[in-house]
């Protein structure tokens, strides 16, 4: 009898465990691949914001010329964000993803290279790669865990803000430890990009061949003014967010705080944000209106702000905590919105990246005016006021986008 005779099939239970073995590897590789990617969703933008004073220092930038370190990012957050759908249809989403991610490692990288022109593409590379994770990454989510989708968006969300805090408070301290000046702490940040693409891969090469689904349009969208409401909160709450990024270490240091006080102050702000992002999706869900919310946080949001314009060193951790508070729920608040005043996951979809689109275009210009009037002005005040009145608009906005209704649009053709 041969050795072939002597072997012995496999059983049914042996054939199920090693399935159920396989598909247990494949989900918690799944869901290591998805929290990197939210990690890498605002490292690459919150690592650079404690550096920008040493930046224009380095490159003798104005304050008007500094802004555009962390503006472009954001402004190809905008403009790239339309494209991603595209992309993936044409491509798949998961290795649309997996690209995104290579080229936010490579911009990271570029930014490195000690060249001004060198330091703002890769800040577009960034903002770019940033702008198709952000649109595409909340489909895979409620794809892949059709039962858990709120709690996973909830795992994603807290990520992407860990991801913020950590960056923005480890980039000073990885650059006085590492030595060698700013280039070795900003280029840190691509092994956690290039990490993501590592564990990533696997469920690209098992997805291989999966093309997203072209989704109908949705007539009307654009010419709704409960649409553009939201799109007005979400584009004027970004707008704060990204003015303290860019800005709030800078306006610490120039009333006294050390660079790594700041840069500590400004991380603690970041992992603020963390529990307010959770709780308030789940507390605006189950409320008919979110006037009560939007008020609240937006009025946190300014009323730090009044902080750092009359005490910014003396209340410096109060301040943080406050922004913390109301930024971290005001962002969550946004994306609620969008799914609220939506009568289906289509309208849902296409509401966000309209929402995304303008809103991180008119985000964008936060940080250049606030440079500019800083420059102008030679404070800080100016700045700021301007930044209140923007936050009454974001409260006008985000009450009239409060409304328990839903967007009115056409068949989707």
């Amino acid at each position: 009898m041969s050795t072939t005779d002597l072997r012995i099939p496999p059983t049914s239970a042996t054939t199920t465990s090693s399935t159920s073995s396989a598909k247990a590897t494949g989900g918690a590789l799944l869901l290591a691949g998805i929290v990197l990617i939210a990690l890498n969703m605002r490292a690459g933008l919150s690592s650079v914001s404690p550096l920008v004073g040493e930046l224009r220092d380095v490159f003798h930038l104005s304050a008007t010329t500094g802004s555009l370190i962390t503006a472009i990012p954001v402004l190809f957050l905008g403009l790239i964000s339309p494209l991603a759908p595209i992309a993936a249809r044409r491509f798949g989403t998961e290795t649309v993803l997996l690209g995104a991610l290579v080229v936010v490692g490579a911009g990271i990288l570029l930014r490195v290279v000690p060249n001004l022109g060198a330091l703002f593409a890769g800040g577009a590379l960034v903002g770019a790669g940033i702008a198709v994770l952000n649109v595409l990454m909340p489909g895979v989510v409620k794809r892949e865990f059709p039962d858990r989708a709120a709690t996973m968006i909830g795992v994603y969300s807290a990520a992407m803000v860990f991801g913020a805090a950590v960056s923005a408070g480890a980039t000073v301290p990885l650059e006085n430890a590492m030595g060698h000046g700013w280039q070795p702490a900003l280029g840190f940040w691509a092994l956690l990009a290039f990490a993501a693409v590592a564990v990533w891969l696997p469920h690209v090469r098992r997805r291989r061949g999966t093309v997203a689904a072209a989704m109908p349009h949705v007539p009307g969208l654009w010419r709704s003014p409960l649409a553009w409401l939201v799109t007005g909160f979400m584009g004027l709450q970004s707008l704060l967010f990204y003015v303290l990024l860019a800005w709030m270490p800078t306006i610490l240091t120039d009333h006294g705080i050390g660079k790594g006080t700041a840069a500590a102050i400004f991380a603690f702000s970041t992992f603020v944000q963390i529990p307010a992002s959770l709780g308030v999706s789940i507390i605006a869900g189950r409320m008919r209106n979110q006037r009560a919310l939007v008020v609240a946080l937006v009025g946190l949001v300014a009323a730090g702000y009044v902080g750092l314009m009359v005490a910014p060193a003396g209340g410096a951790w109060l301040w943080a905590a406050i922004l913390g508070l109301g930024q971290g729920g005001a962002v969550s608040l946004a994306l609620t919105l969008i799914v609220l005043r939506s009568p289906d996951p289509n309208t849902a979809a296409q509401l966000s990246g309209m929402a995304q689109a303008v809103g991180y275009v008119v985000a964008a210009f936060g940080p250049l005016a606030a440079g500019a009037l800083h420059e102008a002005t030679g404070g800080w005040t100016v700045p700021i006021a301007l930044m209140l009145v923007l936050s009454a608009c974001a409260m006008a906005c985000g009450v009239g986008a409060s409304r328990p209704t839903h967007v009115r649009v056409g068949r989707p053709a």
